[in-house]
């Protein structure tokens, strides 16, 4: 038993430096086929025929492939992802300033999809063919159906220009703009360490509307997956002996059934909330989010290849982590894996 553990941790263990190395193998390749020039990126389309061969040969592009590639993992391990041709700063310097934001609003959008989308999911399981099971299954649908876009336009048209219940686009008003302290870098835990409890509600209203969409477009899919789950178990074997009995309905239902369902769920929210970490490109693009999707938006517009490229090592890196860290408390919560 001991051994098979061992194994198995080993094994996942050496799994990451080579999920990363492949990550690294693609990210750079896709900055060699891709149709932008770095060199032209750099030093611009009008620059002297001389300038562009000094710029290439500066940056090392001049070299064989493998080469490349060397220099690029030597840069990936130290921390250099490279200068930002559109801020002029270090793309890691970048990435830390816009990933926090990013952060914020996922974090609170799978808070609020994980507690509605399981509660949901299993209040659909236990009413299987009801009328509330139809309902959170058209809710479900519409989740799955409806572009994101449409769902941030169609928030924007009516809490923000009809109703006038919440603030428009943008992370904080124009009034609180600098006003608060960055420690954190998340914007509602530094106004609230400062104590500037205006600007903290100021940023709460304006985290609701982009949060919620992707809540919305989350919550959908967790719901589906915990509904499908908890039929199985509710099917079981285990839960007809428990029903004979003679256990309570809400007993089987958290007790037994909801624990189990549980495992797989871990990895299910997890990464949902690995996709909403590598940036909600459309979601933060419509309202005006200074994260890590719209930096990533105005890098590709703009050609600035070391900034998408650091930009996409990371999220690899947090898809990566994120799952690790799945498949540990997944070994952990179920007991067959001991």
């Amino acid at each position: 038993m001991l051994k098979a553990r061992l194994g198995a941790l080993a094994a996942t263990v050496a799994s990451i430096p080579i999920t990363l190395l492949g990550l690294a193998l693609v990210t750079f390749f896709i900055g060699r086929v891709v149709p932008i020039d770095p060199v032209l990126a750099v030093v611009g389309d009008r620059a002297p025929a001389d300038v562009v061969e000094r710029a290439r040969i500066e940056l090392g592009l001049d070299q064989p492939l493998y080469v490349q590639f060397g220099r690029y993992l030597g840069d990936i391990l130290t921390g250099n992802l490279g200068r930002s041709v559109m801020t002029s700063n270090s793309v890691w310097e970048d990435i830390t300033r816009f990933f926090p934001a990013t952060f914020e609003l996922a974090t609170l959008a799978i808070l609020v999809a994980a507690i509605l989308g399981i509660g949901l999911g299993v209040l659909a399981a236990t009413r299987q063919g009801s009328w509330v099971d139809q309902a959170v299954r058209v809710f479900c649908l519409a989740g799955h159906s409806l572009p994101v876009f449409v769902l941030a336009l169609i928030s924007l048209l009516v809490f923000y220009a009809w109703l006038g219940w919440l603030p428009g686009p943008g992370r904080q008003g124009i009034i609180y703009q600098d006003m608060v302290e960055t420690r954190t870098g998340l914007l509602t835990l530094d106004a609230a360490l400062a104590g500037d409890w205006p600007a903290f509600w100021d940023a709460v209203a304006h985290l609701i509307q982009p949060a919620g969409v992707l809540a919305f477009f989350s919550l959908a899919y967790i719901a589906r997956m915990t509904r499908a789950f908890m039929l199985a178990e509710l099917r079981s074997e285990y839960v007809t002996t428990a029903r004979a009995k003679g256990l309570s309905r809400s007993r089987i239902v958290w007790r037994h059934a909801f624990r189990n369902t549980a495992v797989p769920l871990v990895t299910v929210i997890f990464l949902t909330y690995a996709g909403l970490l590598e940036g909600a490109v459309l979601t933060e693009t419509i309202f005006a989010w200074p994260g890590l999707g719209q930096y990533l938006t105005v890098s590709l517009l703009n050609a600035d290849m070391n900034a998408v490229l650091g930009a996409t090592l990371v999220v690899g890196l947090i898809y990566v982590a994120l799952n690790l860290l799945a498949d540990l408390l997944y070994r952990l919560m179920d007991p067959r894996t001991r």
